[in-house]
């Protein structure tokens, strides 16, 4: 990676995968997050293991959050993750329901303090506020974290209080 004389993006990224031993996918995705151009993890979050979201009739997800510097912007940055969900087996033709099972799903949660609204991206994650299995792994990376419009991290836990969430015993 070389980040010299490249603007600096600082970024969390959530990763879910509930099939095909979603255990080793999620650390294959750390590594090709890492191998993305100006891109580095600077860490990630213990692994997660979470009941699914509205539809329950399918496995237990894995879950965890990195946090990335990058020189993408956030839309090149969205390209980029959609690529390595379709190198793990990852179709976005339309069929796949907002809580089908996954082979990988990679969100920007946040991106610099930006707030942001296309068809293609809202920043922060829309949904990331209602969701154990993405504060949970954030508040390990950043317990103080500030949601751009929103406000700390810590508030919205208890939105989340029916939703199954455990912390793997997995070395990073």
């Amino acid at each position: 990676m070389s980040l010299h004389k490249k603007p600096i993006n600082h970024a969390y990224i959530a990763l879910g995968r509930n099939l095909d031993n979603p255990v080793a996918h999620i650390r294959q995705a750390y590594r090709d997050l890492n191998a993305l151009a100006d891109t580095s993890v600077l860490r990630h979050s213990s692994l997660y293991k979470s009941a699914p979201v509205g539809r329950l009739d399918q496995p237990d997800f894995i879950n965890a959050v990195a946090e990335i510097v990058t020189a993408y912007q956030p839309v090149q940055l969205l390209h980029a993750l959609l690529k390595i969900e379709k190198n793990h087996g990852r179709s976005r033709d339309g069929t796949n329901s907002l809580n089908a099972p996954r082979t990988l799903d990679l969100d920007i949660l946040l991106y610099e303090n930006l707030r942001l609204e296309t068809e293609a991206l809202t920043l922060p994650h829309p949904r990331m506020i209602q969701r154990a299995f993405v504060l949970l792994p954030l508040m390990e990376l950043a317990p103080d974290c500030e949601i751009p419009g929103h406000g700390k991290i810590g508030q919205f836990l208890a939105f989340c209080r029916d939703q199954t969430i455990e912390r793997l015993d997995i070395p990073k």
